[in-house]
């Protein structure tokens, strides 16, 4: 028995490393599903991916002004300090069709600020440029209570304009998301609101747009404390597709849970497009969860309309 054994193992065991060889290539350029950010990106709160080896974050505030890349590991390749810029609290950051790369300083947390700027910086000659912007519809800073859905963690370049979409005070409801477009220019101008948005039991904290400008990903979370003192928090991304043109919360939405890794509660706040059918998503550190990317496919997900409040 021990022989016959030997000998199928001999003759079997060929193939098996022909086989292994043969699915080298494939498994070497598959993207890993989860990886680990460096310790110096703790709070990812944007991402930009110019291409696999270039993952661009950006901190909360807190952290200087400074871009972090990585490629699909844990390492820091690169630091770049945006000269001429300072980190009050950036929340997301995109790009142009020139490589421009746009950071946003909108964090409004009291939905107070009269200070907001968009950043434009140059990787080429290294120039900084900046949009100083407010809200068409803010009038008082704060506004009241159930009004106050100014705070902003969530924008992306597309067709010459940047688009905004606010993240509400998630302690009032209805909660939900406004779409904001400025000119990506240099200069001062007010935001105009296009779209509204409800997101039942979710606020938004990021935005991206695919290469092929057919889908729009927004990921939005709900943080609690249960029985008041246990942190919990649930992942969603809303999926906007055939929409009319610049339209985006008026197209048709599917909504993606994140399964939980059973790490306890996270927040994410990262997100964008590394094809058409793939996305990368960035988790801040928390007490009991390490700062982390995930990847999800969404090229087997079906859209389903939903309604929307237009302004």
């Amino acid at each position: 028995m021990k022989m016959r054994l030997l000998q199928s193992f001999q003759v079997i065991s060929p193939l098996w490393v022909m086989a292994v060889i043969g699915a080298f290539p494939f498994w070497s350029q598959c993207q890993p599903r989860k990886f680990r950010l460096p310790i110096e990106v703790q709070e990812a709160s944007g991402l930009y991916i110019e291409d696999e080896q270039h993952f661009w974050w950006i901190n909360d505030s807190g952290d200087g002004p400074f871009l972090y890349r990585t490629d699909t590991s844990r390492v820091l390749r690169e630091r770049v300090e945006i000269p001429h810029a300072f980190n009050k609290d950036w929340e997301d950051i995109t790009h142009d069709d020139q490589g421009r790369i746009y950071i946003g300083d909108f964090g409004n947390n009291y939905h107070a600020r009269k200070n907001l700027r968009i950043y434009i910086w140059d990787p080429q000659t290294h120039h900084t440029d900046s949009i100083l912007f407010n809200y068409q519809d803010q009038c008082h800073f704060p506004p009241a209570y159930r009004r106050r859905n100014f705070n902003m963690e969530a924008f992306f370049w597309h067709n010459d304009s940047l688009h905004l979409f606010s993240k509400p005070d998630q302690r009032y409801k209805p909660l939900a998301t406004k779409h904001y477009v400025l000119p990506a220019l240099p200069g001062k101008y007010a935001a105009v609101l296009r779209d509204t948005l409800d997101t039942p039991h979710r606020v938004v904290t990021g935005a991206a747009i695919s290469p092929d400008g057919q889908t729009v990903a927004l990921v939005a979370y709900k943080f609690t404390l249960q029985w008041g003192f246990i942190p919990t928090s649930r992942t969603t991304v809303y999926l906007l597709q055939d929409f009319p043109e610049g339209h985006f919360l008026r197209g048709k939405v599917t909504k993606l849970p994140l399964r939980s890794t059973g790490k306890g509660p996270t927040q994410y706040e990262a997100i964008d497009f590394y094809d058409d059918e793939t996305l990368y998503l960035g988790s801040e550190r928390t007490l009991m969860y390490w700062q982390q990317v995930r990847r999800m496919h969404i090229k087997k997900h079906k859209t389903k309309p939903t309604s929307i409040s237009e302004k």
